[in-house]
This record gives structure tokens, C-alpha cells and sequence, in this order.
């Protein structure tokens, strides 16, 4: 299995209200590829991030191979969700790992 760590920081244009609204929509749509995406297994977005905290948002997932991996990478529905994430996030860092 392969678990897949995304971490995002907002663009620093958006007001609150508008970070709060991604985040939900980010978190939905994200939650939502389980049983869409082939070998998808687990996806949590978490939101509300501890004050020590330095990122956002965080994705966490798990998939059943890095074949699954390279798979979802290119899903038109995970595609989709990555083209807005694009519009509101100014980074992102990524940790694939083997478990």
C-alpha cells in the first residue's frame, strides 16, 4: 500500500470566509473519490489545523500500489478537483511513502 501526504497553504489574497469555503469544497470533493477513483482506499482532508501547525489544509491518503498512485494522479474527477485546488493554494508539498 501506498500512502499519499499532500500538504497546501492558501494564497494569501483570499479572505477568511474564502479559505472556508475551499476548504469545505476541498474536503468534499477529495472524501469524495473513494469508491470513483480504482485502488483509492482512504482520503481525509483535514482543515482545522492546530495554531503550531504551518500548512492549511492536508490531504491524507492510501492507495493500494504506486500503480493506484499514477492512476489517480490522472482520473478525471481527481483532475478536476486538482484544477481548483490550483486556483486557491500558492504551494503544496507532497510525501509518498510504501506501508
Amino acid at each position: 500500500m501506498v500512502r499519499h501526504i499532500i500538504l497546501w497553504d492558501f494564497k494569501d489574497e483570499l479572505s477568511d470566509m474564502e479559505k472556508s469555503e475551499a476548504a469545505k469544497k476541498i474536503k468534499t470533493q477529495l472524501e469524495g473519490l473513494v469508491g470513483v477513483v480504482d485502488g483509492l482506499q482512504r482520503v481525509e482532508v483535514y482543515t482545522d489545523m492546530l495554531g503550531s501547525s504551518n500548512a492549511d489544509l492536508m490531504l491524507d491518503c492510501t492507495l493500494e500500489d504506486e500503480t493506484a498512485l499514477k492512476a489517480y494522479a490522472v482520473h478525471p474527477a481527481h483532475v478536476a478537483v486538482k484544477d481548483f485546488i490550483t486556483t486557491v493554494v500558492k504551494n503544496r508539498k507532497c510525501v509518498d511513502f510504501i506501508i
